[in-house]
């Protein structure tokens, strides 16, 4: 028995933890659409207000709930994928001392 097949899961966490920094640098491409249409009505409602001379507070809040919902999910997603990662090792661990106990000397 060699080594578990984790190459799959391996690439979906590199490509996770890539999505989870530059949401952190507030970066668009890694968002799904829905927080993406927040984004864009929120930097365009926040505009309008500055083009009146008025308070952007609402719009920076929103701003701020977006990136920070998106660094929940993209973290929570992480975890499942290390965890299910993790699993798979144990599994295979598992298997392999059965068939190692399994030998007849």
């Amino acid at each position: 028995m060699g080594k578990p097949n984790t190459r799959r899961l391996d690439k979906e966490i590199r490509l996770t933890e890539r999505k989870l920094e530059a949401v952190q640098n507030e970066e668009m491409w890694p968002l799904n659409s829905a927080e993406r249409r927040k984004v864009v009505g929120a930097l365009a409602g926040g505009s309008y207000r500055v083009v009146r001379g008025k308070s952007t507070g609402r719009a920076e809040r929103t701003l701020e709930n977006v990136w920070n919902a998106a660094q929940i999910r993209l973290t929570a997603e992480l975890t499942a994928l290390r965890t299910e990662r993790q699993r798979i090792v144990n599994e295979h661990a598992t298997a392999k001392a059965a068939k190692k106990s399994s030998g007849w000397w």
